[in-house]
């Protein structure tokens, strides 16, 4: 594999003696040039993690779209991002890394307008699902791209401008996705990446040089991908699928049951194969295991709270969704800026600091979330959503360290694909398990809270079936009823949405004090100060 330094001196040597296509014009493998190039491609992917929560309601409307749906809309993409970004990179290792990502940004693009084309609901999550597998292509070639790219001595100058992209078009996101949703289309915060793409692959085809590993074989873990990808899928599909199945269903106890004999069956697959997709080795380090699962836990909580409340502040608060996201944006920002401060902190101190303090954040954040009522003021949410940007932003730069750092060097690349998804697997169960305990929730209590709130009780029965409507934060329609009893319907079923939104917020608030304990047994390695958190 060609060295940055290597890069750097001759962009010839980056590609594996491709670099002088295009009649070896100082344009191509030029480093801050390149640079631009793949930062186009993670805004691209920085803004649609953020822009779909708001267009969530507004899907929703339009295409009579359940609460399932919505989560599938969210998590069909990350799914396939989790279970695809390993794979992608070891692609870009043996078939090109500006290849692949190429061909990510051209997928990533495509897709995109399809999803805003589409106009079903099926439609929607089958082409978000393609958009995370062209996500999952784009994402891990940037960082390998740069590395071929810049000597050793620029190129953390140039990862911070990466991580830099990305943290701008996350923090933007909600601002930008209001305000399409709101003037033009909740299908124009997809079609804004067609844009972004082309620019990204023009400037690409002239600028990025080529590199690929040189270094020998090339073996593709077949099995090991196939059983992931299923264990993963079964586990997700079972959970959303509760709703409506219940959880002692026959059909959900299958797919779980599937989930964990191919999730088993994945680990027996990595110990024996002789180059496995996820080497087993990695998590005989006790930090290494305990930093990845805080990571995971610490992004299903920031993928929930977006989810969920991005729902009630359009459907519950009747913000409109520039509005919204507005009021969304302290997390997105303060996330944004609270990076740094958790490298500074992690360089001082070690890891078990900031993810500490970072934890008891997320924990008191999610406590005060269970006080909220649906005429709650914003004064109840914005020191919450400051809290938690300011928790994520300390976490994720310290147990990303915490990760990549107790990795032995050779496991550098595969440790970190292993905290990228991390992060997408967390924001994954989030939705799924949050969604699944909102919306238990509110089957189990809407008849007692619609009574309660003065319906009729034989009406209260009926209005039971519209538990999915009542799940997204919207009020089922009672036509040739009384001002009175359609006010009652209004507050039984907000009261209704709730409380299956204390419920989440509580689990989310246990698993947060979980994660506090936990770092306090994660020491720093050897390799620490070298990682990137991927976002």
């Amino acid at each position: 594999m060609a060295t940055a330094t290597d890069a750097a001196q001759s962009p010839r040597h980056a590609a594996g003696g491709s670099g002088s296509a295009g009649g070896g014009t100082s344009r191509r493998g030029h480093p801050w040039l390149t640079l631009v190039s793949v930062a186009l491609g993670v805004i691209m992917v920085g803004l649609d993690g953020t822009v779909v929560s708001i267009a969530n309601p507004r899907i929703a409307e339009d295409l009579h779209a359940s609460l399932s749906d919505l989560q599938w809309v969210t998590n069909a993409y990350l799914l396939a991002l989790a279970v695809l970004l390993i794979p992608a990179g070891k692609l870009g290792d043996r078939f090109g890394r500006r290849l692949i990502f190429l061909i990510g940004v051209v997928g990533f693009a495509l897709t995109s307008l399809a999803v805003g084309l589409v106009g079903s609901i099926e439609g929607v999550i089958i082409f978000r699902t393609l958009q995370g597998v062209a996500g999952a292509l784009l994402m891990p070639n940037t960082l390998a791209i740069l590395r071929s790219a810049f000597p050793p001595e620029k190129l953390n100058s140039a990862i911070g401008i990466w991580g830099g992209a990305s943290a701008i078009s996350i923090a933007g996101g909600p601002i930008i996705g209001g305000l399409l949703v709101e003037h033009v289309s909740w299908e124009s915060v997809f079609y804004i990446n067609v844009p972004v793409g082309a620019i990204a692959l023009i400037v690409g085809l002239f600028v990025l040089a080529e590199s690929r590993d040189e270094s020998g074989s090339h073996r593709f873990d077949a099995p090991g991908l196939l059983t992931l990808g299923g264990g993963l899928f079964a586990l997700v599909f079972g959970m959303i699928k509760a709703q409506g199945w219940g959880w002692g269903s026959g059909r959900t106890i299958g797919f779980l049951v599937a989930a964990v004999v191919l999730l088993v069956l994945f680990v027996v697959i990595e110990t024996r194969v002789r180059a496995p997709l996820l080497p087993m080795r990695l998590f005989r380090n006790r930090s290494l295991s305990l930093s990845t699962l805080i990571v995971m836990l610490t992004f299903f909580a920031m993928f929930g709270v977006l989810f969920f409340l991005t729902l009630y502040l359009q459907n519950v608060h009747g913000y409109s969704a520039v509005q919204a996201g507005v009021r969304t944006l302290p997390l997105s920002a303060v996330f944004m800026v609270s990076s740094p401060l958790g490298a500074a902190l992690n360089g001082r101190f070690g890891p078990r600091v900031p993810i500490t303090i970072g934890m008891a954040l997320l924990l008191a954040s999610f406590v005060v979330l269970t006080q909220l009522e649906p005429d709650s003021s914003f004064n109840l949410l914005w020191p919450p959503f400051v809290a938690i940007g300011v928790g994520v932003g300390l976490i994720i730069t310290a147990a990303s360290d915490a990760i990549i750092g107790n990795a032995p060097i050779e496991d550098s690349g595969v440790a970190g694909g292993l905290q990228s998804t991390a992060t997408q697997l967390g924001g994954v169960l989030g939705t799924a398990v949050l969604g699944s305990v909102l919306a238990s929730r509110v089957g189990s209590v809407l008849v007692d809270r619609l009574v309660g709130a003065g319906v009729p009780a034989e009406q209260a029965g009926k209005l039971a079936q519209a538990k999915e409507l009542v799940g997204q934060g919207l009020v089922p329609p009672a036509t040739g009823t009384s001002a009175t009893v359609q006010g009652a319907i209004e507050a039984g079923s907000h009261a209704a949405f709730m409380s299956g939104l204390h419920v989440a917020m509580v689990i989310g608030a246990v698993l947060s004090g979980v994660a506090m304990v936990l770092a306090l047994f994660i020491r720093p390695g050897q390799n620490a100060g070298n990682a990137v958190a991927h976002v």
